[in-house]
């Protein structure tokens, strides 16, 4: 008889672009996340949803190192994550309600700077499109102090997209946005992935979440392991 065919081996499947597990945070006694597990493959969103005060900003700043979170462990590209490493800092473009503006920085000089600072060839060019893109370019030359909320927002989302990134993470970026900056978002978020970057985002908005979303995640709910191909709970 003749010798069996060996079946080509699988190459195996690379690590999700962000892994999380087991991911408590505490404070005093009161766990307000408790051993959460979530993946966010590159080219996907990610959601989490849950009331105010659920934990979801608490997740997303113990992500991005600005909280520390009490136990669990938090990868990229399969390696334990490190914010102070250069190649780390570089994959994440955040976008937290708390974000701070430099007062004496107009508009585009912000931008300008963010774009600068993350070496981005043509920043300039680069710039003038995400203003023009966010209808901020008749706004560019005012100081943050100056602008509305909504256009606070704005400001704070371009300066997201004017620097490299591979996974987006943002908090609530639906707010304070009106119906044609919810528009923008949504197709921007979309062409994200399109694009291949991840998305983990914490949203009220079921119209957002819908649009963008492969996988949702409830926080304060039950801890689920986030998988792209499955359906949405």
């Amino acid at each position: 008889m003749p010798p069996k065919k060996r079946k080509p081996k699988k190459a195996p499947e690379p690590p999700p672009l962000l892994r999380v597990r087991g991911l408590v945070r505490r404070f005093g006694e009161v766990d307000v996340v408790n051993g959460l597990d979530l993946d966010v493959v590159a080219g996907t969103a990610v959601a989490l949803t849950g009331r105010n005060g659920a934990g979801k900003s608490t997740v997303l700043r113990c992500i991005t190192g600005a909280d520390k979170p009490t136990s669990g462990t938090i990868e990229l590209d399969g390696e334990e994550m490190d914010d102070r490493l250069p190649k780390v800092r570089s994959a994440f473009a955040v976008v937290m309600d708390d974000m701070d503006f430099f007062p004496d920085l107009s508009v585009v000089e912000h931008l300008d700077l963010f774009a600068k600072a993350h070496r981005v060839t043509d920043a300039e060019s680069v710039v003038d499109e995400v203003l023009e893109e966010l209808g901020l370019s008749p706004h560019s030359g005012q100081l943050p102090g100056t602008l509305s909320s909504g256009q606070k927002r704005r400001l704070a989302l371009a300066s997201a997209f004017v620097r490299p990134r591979r996974l987006l993470v943002l908090d609530e970026p639906e707010q304070r946005l009106d119906t044609s900056g919810l528009e923008w978002l949504t197709k921007r978020l979309q062409r994200e992935k399109a694009e291949g970057l991840g998305v983990l985002m914490a949203s009220h908005d079921p119209q957002l979440v819908e649009a963008v979303a492969d996988r949702v995640v409830e926080i304060g709910g039950p801890s689920a392991v986030s998988d792209p191909g499955a359906d949405r709970t």
